[in-house]
């Protein structure tokens, strides 16, 4: 016995060996981060005697083996935090289940039908074994888990080692078994129980097949964060030892007839707390002195005869290492598409990188050919869990490296609208899920608009999609839409108290809901300008604008009874027009930070403070600047925004302040923001996280700040600051062509993290952003590092000879390509500045920009002065966007 344990060490060394010597990134990736209880990574110190709320929530991640945006992902299950099945907390083992989500917070979802293997039953009695979840819970032997991309491996006190890998539709396990002892002769028992993580089963069947030891089934489940129900089915075949016995069990108790069994319903003992049930195969004591045995589970939303199918189309021949290794190069091959040059930049920081690009490549889910929902020929993707979550960075990254992906999403989105009658905010299980905040899918979908994607994309279908969005209210909003539409257009806010007899949802979050929808108007806007939608640009125009409504200007803030020297929050309104009050750092982690999430009482804004949503202004920030008292004050409220302990970089909204500097005219700033992040809060720990990682949120912030170009989604920018890396490329699958960002002066210890001079392509750049027909055309954008900030794209001090505005609408380049003055400045151009103070557009002609002329030597306003922009606008077909830029450097549409 002790050979075969060394033979089977030696091979996986070898194994290992040889995935190490190809040099491939994989051996970055620690599928464990993110496993921890621990919640942020490190507390941070705040204002005066205040610290910040510290929010204990896991990361949830899902360890276990997976493809990339596979549908059977197995993994062991814990007892305890089990979102993602497994924690690394050390909890006990009670099975190993084929099917999670990753990083959602609240209840733990999918983990169906788990298997548990027992090395043999004390007296050779098939009762003496355990049955149930909470009598079979075995110990884990600390230091036996393994984890990486396609294979998950730990071993349990009770001396079984357990091995897993998988294909789309189906999950291989090999069980290792150690000798039998006097009292529990080596007869391995493995069990198929008809429960799920959340234990929401109602009815459910099993039958085992006495000659084969097949066991197939079925059950009816509920979403972890949604409405409905779902059915499942499994199919789990055996090799490596003959069968001795079969039978069903029900609570703790087992007998080898009948082979079958049925829990139905019945309003008191349906539930698996209450009545435990399943199958099981006993095996004989595998023959030649071998000690494993191969579990093989197909899955299946349609039937057991397609979760049957599934397997031994996958998984013919029950071969571990060959599907190991095709689930490994899956991975390396999804990854391959970006490459970076390390220099000396530390294995930490690599595996912080990589790890995230891994963890954003889990979900969405890829169930095509599993929805027995409707009949189709699009893709169907599952677990947009949520897009709430989702759209502000992981579908902009998954745009980047993996378009082809993103697109069949896009189009499974659609076909969801094309049959439910609506977009989902929120999707799990075939169920749809509950609404966070606005309707984001038309932020997924604007982004894609945007930047480009054709793929078989339906945009007359996506536009009807998102104007039912803007224009219908569902009767349950709170799964799909809007609510409050009727007080959103005669208001133009979501009033505290507001009136709607149109739809139920809960009515909360007045605030959060009201600027979200506005932004999605913009996106909206955006579509039917590119569309040639002229009437419909021009609503959602003044639509998106709506923000402003909530704005009360001499609104206050303290922190423990101190002032924090800023005014001007948005604060509730009522639908009379007078304003309600929640204090700004309400929902903050200062105070009450768990006090803001979709429950009945969950106050005006959502999972953040009036601090928070006061600057998600996404797509006009020069406003929102003006507002708040112009750049200088803007900057100083989003470092007291990040320095104070209001902002908690775990929730998706703290993401966009990171590089809100930039449309300040700081790009500096906002690099020096995400070093101060990364590696504090993100880190190769199992609690490397911040919180939840949300599907991939937090990962694919990660790489997006690592890459060194943050997006604003829903819009053709992404915001530049020096990648983590010497050089880093990205190559795009569909045109082929590779876009290169490099860094000359870098350093690993990042003290050049500041920006002097870019070029592109070898000639001069100067804006602080870039469109996305970099990564499709593919270039080399070059950027020189110096450890001081620099004029370089925008506004440094209060003096320099060019400012850039950066809006949601535009991006412009003051005195350069400027098509007509409507007066010359006094003072030479060399020795002025310029302020932006407004901008007015007339849609398809021009942009006319308001600036004031500024003495360099005095500070002192000379002139006012006004020029227009004209924007070349190309005509789009419906198939056919093509974004271009205006030879001034604004963004055109």
């Amino acid at each position: 016995m002790a050979y075969l344990w060394l033979a089977c060490g030696l091979l996986a060394l070898l194994f290992d060996y040889a995935l190490a010597q190809e040099g491939d990134v994989l051996r970055y990736v620690d599928p464990l981060i993110g496993t921890g209880l621990g919640g942020m990574a490190k507390p941070q110190e705040k204002l005066g005697n205040t610290r910040s709320y510290i929010d204990n929530r896991a990361g949830h991640v899902f360890a276990g083996a997976t493809l990339p945006f596979g549908m059977a992902k197995a993994v062991a299950d814990v007892n305890g935090e089990n979102q993602g099945g497994y924690a690394s907390d050390y909890s006990n083992i009670t099975g190993f289940s084929h099917m999670h989500d990753s990083g959602t917070g609240g209840s733990p979802s999918l983990g169906n039908f788990p298997l548990f293997a027992h090395p043999g039953c004390h007296n050779d009695d098939v009762n003496e074994c355990k049955f149930t979840s909470v009598d079979r819970a075995t110990p884990q032997v600390n230091g036996s888990v393994l984890a990486e991309p396609g294979y998950f491996t730990i071993t349990l006190e009770n001396a079984v080692r357990a091995e897993m890998t998988v294909t789309n539709h189906t999950a291989l396990y090999r069980f290792s078994f150690p000798e039998g002892l006097a009292d529990m002769p080596l007869s391995p028992l493995i069990l198929a129980d008809l429960i799920d993580l959340p234990k929401s089963r109602s009815n459910a069947s099993v039958s085992v097949d006495p000659n084969s030891g097949r066991i197939v089934g079925s059950g009816t489940f509920s979403p972890s964060f949604g409405i409905g129900t779902y059915d499942l089915h499994f199919c789990t075949d055996f090799f490596g030892a003959s069968i001795r016995d079969t039978g069903v069990f029900m609570n703790n108790r087992a007998g080898s007839q009948p082979k079958n069994l049925s829990v139905v319903t019945d309003g008191v003992n349906n539930s698996p707390e209450i009545l435990p049930a399943g199958a099981w195969v006993r095996f004989k004591a595998p023959e030649n002195n071998a000690t494993q045995i191969s579990a093989r589970v197909g899955l299946s939303f349609m039937s057991t005869a397609q979760a049957c199918s599934n397997a031994e189309l996958e998984i013919p021949d029950f071969d571990f290492e060959s599907t190991r290794s095709a689930a490994r190069q899956a991975w390396a091959e999804k990854m391959s598409v970006i490459s970076v040059t390390p220099g000396s930049v530390s294995d930490e920081f690599q595996t912080i990188f990589w790890s995230g690009l891994y963890r954003a490549s889990i979900s969405p889910q890829d169930y095509t050919g599993e929805n027995p929902l409707w009949n189709s020929t699009e893709p169907y993707y599952d677990s947009f869990y949520c897009i709430w979550d989702s759209y502000r960075s992981i579908h902009p990254l998954i745009t980047l490296f993996d378009p082809e992906s993103q697109a069949l999403m896009i189009r499974s989105l659609l076909d969801i609208y094309r049959y439910e009658g609506k977009l989902p905010d929120c999707r799990m299980s075939l169920c749809k899920g509950f609404t966070q905040g606005g309707s984001n899918a038309d932020v997924v979908l604007a982004d894609a608009y945007v930047k480009n994607m054709t793929q078989g994309i339906d945009w007359a279908l996506a536009y009807e999609a998102v104007l039912s969005d803007a224009e219908d209210e569902p009767l349950n909003w709170a799964v799909e839409g809007r609510g409050g539409l009727a007080s959103w257009k005669s208001l133009g806010y979501v009033p505290a108290d507001d009136f709607d007899p149109y739809g139920v949802g809960p009515f909360t979050r007045s605030i959060s809901r009201t600027v979200e929808y506005a932004y999605n108007d913009f996106c909206i806007a955006e579509m039917a300008r590119g569309l040639g939608h002229a009437a419909d640009y021009e609503k959602y125009v003044a639509r998106f604008e709506n923000w402003r409504n909530l704005y009360k200007e001499d609104q206050n803030s303290t922190i423990n009874g101190t002032e924090t020297g800023f005014t001007g929050f948005l604060q509730p309104k009522f639908m009379n027009g007078t304003w309600g009050q929640q204090d700004p750092i309400f929902c903050s982690p200062l105070l009450n930070f768990t006090s803001c999430y979709l429950n009945p009482d969950g106050h005006e804004t959502y999972e953040g403070s009036s601090w928070l949503y006061t600057t998600y202004v996404p797509h006009d920030m020069a406003s929102l600047i003006t507002t708040l008292d112009g750049p200088d004050s803007f900057v100083s409220r989003l470092d007291y925004l990040h320095e104070s302990g209001l902002l908690y970089i775990g929730d998706e909204q703290g993401f966009l302040p990171v590089y809100q500097y930039h449309y300040a005219g700081r790009p500096g700033k906002s690099a020096a923001r995400a070093h101060t992040y990364i590696p504090s809060q993100f880190n190769t720990s199992v609690n490397g996280i911040p919180g939840n990682d949300d599907s991939g949120a937090m990962g694919s912030f990660i790489v997006l700040a690592m890459v060194g170009l943050f997006p604003n989604p829903g819009q053709n920018v992404y915001l530049i600051t020096p990648p983590f890396f010497p050089e880093i490329s990205i190559t795009n699958k569909i045109s082929g062509n590779k876009a290169t960002i490099r860094n000359v002066n870098f350093d690993a210890e990042y003290k050049n993290i500041y920006i002097q001079i870019v070029t592109l392509n070898g000639v001069a750049y100067t804006n602080n952003w870039i469109g996305h027909e970099f990564f499709v055309d593919g270039g080399v954008l070059e950027l020189t590092l110096g450890p001081e900030e620099s004029a370089w794209g925008g506004l440094y001090g209060s003096h320099d000879k060019i400012v850039k505005v950066l809006s949601k609408r535009h991006v412009t380049e003051i005195l350069r390509g400027v098509s007509s003055w409507e007066c010359e400045p006094d003072t030479p151009l060399d020795s002025i500045a310029v302020r932006f103070t407004s901008f007015v557009e007339d849609v398809f002609d021009q942009t006319v920009c308001n600036i004031e002329i500024v003495n360099n030597s005095s500070d002192r306003v000379t002139d006012t002065c006004s020029f227009s922009i004209f924007v070349e606008r190309p005509v789009k077909t419906e198939f056919d966007q093509q974004n271009t830029q205006g030879k001034d450097g604004s963004i055109a549409y």
